[in-house]
């Protein structure tokens, strides 16, 4: 009970400090809202040209782009998040501080992550999100059961989140810096989550492959458990398959990193 109540202080932690950004978050807003109008316009006319594209109709290809502006900062499918911060502790040398905590490293940065991304989606993904809801004509469900599972999926999507981005920190204790990974993680964010198109318009092997990856659970997965073009418990398989593996993975990395490496300055 104690551990639980110290991770929860840290994710409240972080809710609370991205909370103190107002002006970095309404500019946020602005900037999401600006770029779903950019893109809505530009997905009703391929849609207007490929009907169906995707297995998409215009409905449901519109709320996929308010639903990727909605969850862009909080699943930081960019980058951006927590492990920016753990990258620069780790090139600094900081991160002997955190290994002495007497708390788990991963779980500790997670729960960071968590609070920060739980207000990334009210605080700067539900504006856009309603505006679309709004003004265009959504594919949005009506069964509230369906809300619950998108939730979960989210959930879910999140760990996925977490799991990739904590990998791409731990190389900085081997590279010595994270400028290159950095941009590497914004690159395959991008395009493999589906925030560019969404992956079920990628056709043959190459659309299969897109999809099979760990990106797909962050977009792709929880706007099909959204619309319902999924089936739900294959969804919650396939995103906690990645959740598990990666988290798994980035357990390990950090063992083989706080045994054999030396902390930067000493």
């Amino acid at each position: 009970m104690g551990s639980a109540r110290l991770y929860l202080a840290v994710a409240a932690r972080g809710f609370r400090r991205y909370a103190s950004y107002r002006a970095a978050t309404a500019a946020g807003v602005f900037t999401n809202t600006v770029f779903g109008l950019i893109l809505v316009y530009t997905y009703l006319a391929l849609w207007d040209e490929r009907p169906d594209l995707g297995g998409y109709d215009q409905a449901q290809a519109v709320t996929y782009v308010w639903l990727a502006q909605c969850l862009f900062a909080a699943l930081a499918l960019q980058g951006g998040g927590v492990e920016t911060e753990l990258m620069e502790r780790i090139r600094t040398g900081e991160i002997a501080v955190d290994l002495y905590r007497p708390a788990d490293l991963q779980l500790w940065w997670l729960a960071g992550d968590l609070g920060r991304a739980a207000f990334q989606l009210l605080g700067r993904g539900v504006v856009p999100f309603l505006v679309g809801g709004l003004f265009f004509p959504t594919a949005l469900p009506t069964r509230f059961d369906t809300w619950v599972w998108f939730a979960v999926a989210l959930a879910l999507a999140a760990l996925v989140s977490f799991g990739i981005r904590y990998l791409v920190a731990l190389s900085v204790f081997w590279l010595l810096d994270g400028t290159g990974v950095n941009q590497v993680l914004m690159i395959l964010g991008v395009f493999f989550s589906g925030m560019v198109l969404p992956l079920n318009v990628f056709p043959g092997v190459f659309g299969e492959v897109a999809r099979a990856l760990p990106w797909a659970a962050q977009l792709q997965v929880p706007a099909d458990v959204l619309m319902g073009e999924t089936a739900v418990a294959g969804a919650f398989a396939f995103q906690a398959m990645w959740a598990v593996l990666l988290l798994a993975a980035g357990r390990l990395l950090q063992s083989a990193a706080t045994r054999r490496v030396v902390v930067q300055g000493g």
